[in-house]
């Protein structure tokens, strides 16, 4: 119970202090002139991960890597899977062209770069400073390509992100700076009452650091992508609900990995065997597997959503049974390989070529 209660207060400390470091940085940045569509497109963006990075720096630091990796690793399947599943079950989801042309296979680019930087067993020092390095490039690149974007996406970015009212409670300096301050502290907390609890389960539970990671935490730490994309479909704004989620895996890969290989220093951070045979594997399936779908009329269906949902019910269902070494791992390792992947690899290519003839039949 104490641990329970412990994993609770470090989930709401990094919602919270995610919260207040984004509302801060936000309004530090518009008071100095900053557009509302760079600010949505770097800060806001970046701050729903803060909980994944704080709690994989926090990891590393308390010699746990495979918390810290399988945090990554399972929140970026847990975004696709599980929040386009559900907001999609809400409501179809508009898939903006930028999407994919550019975002989707920029996040597939770092997926499989992760994965390569990896196959020596190891992320290394100098692997987090080359992920966080392209971090930085891709940032100066959006804040590039913003000059450029249209008058609606500039007042969409407004409507949403609006300066501090003057006269307001978070239009002085000295406020914007505190917001900054105490979400920073927020998010160092929770991060170790989060991870301190997770080693606790792990133990009680008998799993390894790593399931836990790839599960528990790694849902918990996505809980503010979870609120924004299902917020997003619930109020009909379905191009950020599925803009979040990509933007987010991203920099999940380049920043929290990045940060992650830095603070390691010349230890690097070892990867676990079943990470590098399955669970980055499925990462970069579940990244794929965005390509078709979203190019598919623009949009996920209610019934692609539900998949994606299945899907990760079964993902989560494997790493238990493959944890406690079940009898029942193996039977329901044949079913899935043996029926239910490859008829949902069938119906998908079936509708994907239902729909590619509608749209050359309209007129």
């Amino acid at each position: 119970m104490a641990s329970l209660m412990l994993f609770v207060g470090g989930l709401i400390g990094l919602v919270v202090g995610a919260e207040l470091l984004v509302r801060g940085a936000s309004k530090l940045a518009l008071s100095f002139g900053i557009s509302p569509l760079v600010v949505g497109l770097t800060i806001v963006a970046f701050g729903t991960s803060a909980p994944e990075v704080a709690v994989s720096v926090g990891a590393v630091l308390d010699g746990k890597p495979d918390l810290a990796i399988g945090n990554v690793v399972g929140s970026n399947i847990f975004n696709v899977l599980f929040i386009l599943g559900v907001s999609a079950l809400i409501t179809p989801l508009v898939v903006n062209v930028q999407l994919i042309r550019q975002e989707v296979p920029i996040m597939l680019g770092a997926s499989i770069l992760l994965l390569a930087l990896t196959l020596d067993g190891q992320l290394s020092f100098l692997d987090g400073a080359l992920l966080f390095a392209l971090l930085i490039v891709y940032t100066v690149f959006l804040v590039v390509q913003s000059r450029s974007e249209s008058k609606a996406a500039r007042d969409e970015y407004a409507a949403e992100i609006k300066p501090a009212a003057a006269g307001g409670w978070d239009s002085r300096l000295p406020v914007q700076l505190l917001l900054i301050v105490v979400g920073l502290g927020f998010l160092v907390v929770g991060s170790e009452w989060l991870v301190s609890a997770a080693i606790t389960f792990a133990k009680a539970l008998g799993v390894s650091d790593l399931v836990i990671g790839l599960t528990i935490v790694a849902a918990g730490t996505s809980m503010p992508e979870v609120a924004t994309s299902i917020t997003a479909a619930i109020k009909g704004e379905r191009d950020i609900a599925v803009g979040n989620v990509v933007g987010s895996n991203t920099f999940n890969i380049l920043g929290c990995l990045g940060v992650s290989g830095l603070v390691s220093g010349s230890m690097g951070l070892t990867m676990a065997p079943a990470l590098l045979n399955f669970d980055m594997w499925v990462m970069i399936a579940v990244a794929l597997a965005c390509l078709p779908i979203f190019m598919s009329g623009h949009e996920i269906a209610r019934w692609e959503g539900g998949v994606f949902l299945a899907y990760y019910v079964a993902y989560v269902v494997y790493l238990v049974l493959a944890a406690q070494q079940h009898d029942a791992l193996g039977p329901f390792s044949k079913v899935m390989m043996s029926f239910v992947v490859p008829i949902t690899v069938i119906t998908m290519i079936v509708v994907l070529l239902r729909r590619d003839k509608r749209a050359a039949d309209a007129p």
